[in-house]
């Protein structure tokens, strides 16, 4: 692989984690509790969806401020990755590989945090509903959930190319 697809495979993956990232924390499809009532002709009315901003909670709070936090950061890493794969600087590379990584600790730390809110919610859940009730809840993550997964997998990618490329820069100046 060549230095110049592997940076511009880094960049994509960036461009896209920060898409990805940005779609999932805007929209409300988190959480999502489909009711299926049988002989019960609005089940679709008792259904419902979640997202980042309707909750006002303590642990909530946090995966609100982590993630938004993480997009920014991701922001300053792509500016750091065209900086440093234009100077094709080693250890510039490498920083921003490792600045990379650290952004997905965010990600991840923000979806295992709303992760840990969930299952409580749905502790609690189970608490209040009958469980007679509960046979007729399906609840399970929606697709916002799952684009801050893609967004933190992206973001891995763009931190393992980036170093790569540093090996590959590093390998031409001893070769040269």
């Amino acid at each position: 692989m060549g230095y110049e697809l592997v940076v511009l495979s880094a960049g994509c993956s960036g461009l896209l984690s920060f898409c990805f990232l940005a779609v999932s924390i805007g929209t409300d499809y988190w959480y999502i509790i489909d009711v299926n009532k049988p002989n019960y002709t609005d089940s679709a009315e008792l259904s419902s969806y979640s997202g980042l901003w309707r909750i006002n909670e303590e642990l909530h709070k946090a995966v609100v401020i982590i993630l938004p936090l993480g997009l920014v950061l991701l922001v300053f890493g792509w500016i750091f990755g065209l900086v440093s794969s234009l100077a094709c600087s080693p250890k510039l590379l490498t920083g921003t590989a490792f600045y990379f990584l650290i952004c997905s600790l965010f990600t991840v730390t923000g979806v295992s945090l709303y992760i840990e809110y969930s299952n409580k919610a749905m502790e609690e859940f189970q608490r209040v509903v009958d469980p007679k009730e509960l046979a007729y809840v399906k609840v399970s993550f929606g697709w916002s959930f799952t684009m801050t997964w893609i967004s933190f997998a992206l973001e891995l990618a763009a931190g393992l190319l980036l170093l790569l490329a540093a090996k590959i820069t590093q390998m031409r100046g001893r070769y040269d």
